[in-house]
């Protein structure tokens, strides 16, 4: 019996060794994603290949199951940091070209391919249009992983609109996945059972992820818990009751946590910084657990023979499906070029939703599951090195990137106390700004705005009235949303 006990415990001790090397590897990966700008999810799915029975890891792992259950909950909690991270002023102006690219271009990209695939793969149209429906979404966290490596960002709103689009294309995807899987294993059921069904998707996953997004920051603004420790526990539990109760009710999960998001983040509440920090390295912990699981997932000897079709079935989706996607779906749009659509157009980098999608026909035992699982992931596998490592070059050439602004690590930490209004940012001085030359007591700033510090030349100094502004100065400041908007114009403003 102690026999038994012991070889438990080793086993579970070997596991946690396992699973620590896997994820200092993954670290260490991300160093050489930064540098050579090859995309980190490429690196963990690998990491994850080459620990797999496959590989010299040897790690056996065919449990589909378990692969679907951590991605569900990777992508809940990235996509909840993805939404606290969007301001909703910046989306705003974008907002229904990102809803259309979410719907309409994420259902063509998934009827265009779909169609290839049934002639190349000898599909039936539901089985092609399933396919495409898997990897109809696109992935935000990969663009602009690969965007940062290089010291580039996207010129007016095209960062905003990218980034909403794959925020917001993951329950479309999800829908038509789950929509597909039904009518091929319930062949009795009537596609136009699927049009309530969407509408309860959409519908109720936006109404629960307001009500969820307004519910964190009363408990977080209200509770007044004794231990600062508690508050990520609160906000985490709230994020996996949003996708758990959403689900339940009928609606779509991963709608509602990414509204939850954005609601949360356009409010005040304590502790903001502490846990927008906290929840962004939960999503990072979050992608590499899910890319090193469904790399251990596939079996590398698997994908060999469906080289020659994912190959053909990846140019369609990179060339075709998804350029004709988006040139149809942005057709009314007058505020965004040929150049702003074709970047969109190539930006639309396959991540690690596909793949989590793909584990639906495996445990719905549909005949062609296999076959679409190692197709999928192949497309993934060739969009994230073709598409991923070429997007800076294709951004300059198009010339719609801009140079990065690196963000400032501020010196000092401020925790706003239940009931402020007050948030730390940071205002930098544009070169051609009318506020350049002149003194902070000239500005009339509103009593609602106080600048804390200003950085210049790497340093950091107190002001005063009498301080006068220069070019590129970062101010420190302390201010509520409306004053800083109304400074933030004024300070833009060009002479």
């Amino acid at each position: 019996m102690l026999d038994w006990i012991a070889l438990v415990f080793s086993l579970g001790e070997y596991a946690l060794v396992s699973i620590s090397l896997l994820l200092l590897l993954s670290i260490i990966a991300s160093k050489i994603s930064d540098r050579f700008g090859i995309p980190a999810l490429l690196l963990f799915l690998i990491l994850g290949m080459l620990a797999g029975s496959d590989g010299p890891g040897g790690i056996y792992f065919d449990d589909a199951a378990l692969a679907q259950f951590v991605g569900v909950i990777a992508l809940t909690l990235i996509l909840f940091s993805g939404g606290l991270d969007t301001e909703w002023d910046s989306v705003r102006p974008v907002f229904k070209y990102g809803l259309t690219l979410s719907t309409l271009g994420v259902l063509l990209t998934a009827l265009i391919l779909g169609i290839f695939a049934q002639i190349v793969l000898g599909f039936s149209f539901l089985e092609g249009l399933l396919l495409g429906a898997i990897v109809s979404s696109t992935d935000a966290a990969a663009v602009f992983t690969i965007l940062r490596s290089k010291g580039i960002t996207l010129k007016n709103s095209l960062k905003s609109l990218v980034e909403l689009e794959s925020g917001s294309n993951d329950p479309m995807a999800v829908f038509l996945t789950i929509g597909l899987v039904q009518s091929l294993t319930q062949p009795d059921l009537s596609p136009a059972s699927l049009i309530p069904f969407f509408i309860s998707q959409m519908l109720l996953g936006t109404l629960a992820g307001y009500g969820f997004g307004r519910g964190i920051v009363f408990l977080t603004n209200h509770l007044k818990l004794s231990y600062e420790g508690l508050y990520p526990v609160l906000t985490l539990s709230t994020v996996l009751l949003a996708y758990g109760t959403t689900t339940l009710i009928g609606g779509s999960g991963f709608l509602a946590v990414y509204v939850t998001g954005i609601v949360a983040s356009n409010q005040d509440f304590v502790h903001r910084r502490s846990l927008s920090r906290f929840h962004d390295a939960l999503a990072w912990l979050m992608q590499i657990a899910m890319f090193l699981t469904l790399g251990l997932l596939v079996f590398p000897s698997r994908l060999l023979p469906v080289v020659g079709v994912g190959l053909l079935l990846a140019a369609v989706l990179m060339l075709l499906a998804r350029p004709l996607s988006v040139f149809i779906s942005l057709l009314p749009s007058r505020a965004l070029d040929l150049r702003d659509k074709t970047l969109i157009s190539w930006v639309g980098l396959r991540g690690a939703v596909p793949i989590v999608l793909a584990t639906f026909p495996l445990l719905a035992r549909i005949p062609q599951a296999d076959l679409i699982f190692n197709v999928v992931f192949f497309i993934v596998l060739t969009s994230t090195l073709l598409q991923g490592t070429t997007i800076p070059l294709v951004a300059r050439w198009l010339r719609v990137d801009a140079p990065e602004r690196q963000r400032a690590i501020l010196p000092l930490e401020y925790v706003p106390g239940s009931g402020l209004k007050s948030e730390l940012k940071e205002l930098v001085i544009p070169p051609d700004s009318t506020a350049i030359g002149k003194a902070i007591v000239e500005l009339g700033l509103p009593d609602e705005f106080l600048i804390v510090l200003i950085a210049r030349n790497g340093e950091y100094q107190l002001p005063n009235g009498g301080t006068c502004l220069c070019s590129g100065d970062r101010l420190l400041v302390l201010s509520e949303r409306d004053a800083f908007q109304q400074v933030q114009s004024h300070i833009n403003a060009t002479g």
